[in-house]
């Protein structure tokens, strides 16, 4: 099943999307300081759109355009590259409690619908 666009990605999904091991991300982590997941319990990474996108641009400088991680680093940072290194989404319009509610509800009676319940 595939997630929704905008869904933050686990590190084994974007690994997979990627084609490369899970250990790789974590070292990129240690050399692009732009690339920051969110970091959970268990110290389970979460990654943002813009990480996915900034991973995706990293990956490509690395194992399509031949860079090295200080030339990717210097890139990235002079803004120089061929794409951006992130992509800006919009943040959402807060809801308010009522909408919320409504929205949750609404989400809770498609899960139910969907597993029979």
């Amino acid at each position: 099943m595939e997630k929704a666009e905008g869904a933050f990605l686990t590190i084994g999904e974007l690994a997979g999307e990627l084609g490369l091991p899970q250990h790789i991300l974590r070292y990129w982590e240690t050399r692009f300081v732009q690339l920051r997941p969110l970091q959970r319990s268990g110290n389970r990474r979460y990654y943002r759109p813009t990480d996915v996108a900034l991973a995706r641009r990293i990956h490509q400088l690395l194992n399509v355009e031949g860079f090295t991680v200080k030339g990717a680093q210097k890139v990235l940072v002079d803004g120089n590259g061929s794409a951006p290194a992130t992509v800006t989404t919009p943040a959402p319009e807060p809801l308010n409690q009522a909408d919320l509610i409504t929205r949750l509800l609404t989400i809770r009676s498609a899960l139910a619908e969907a597993i029979g319940d």
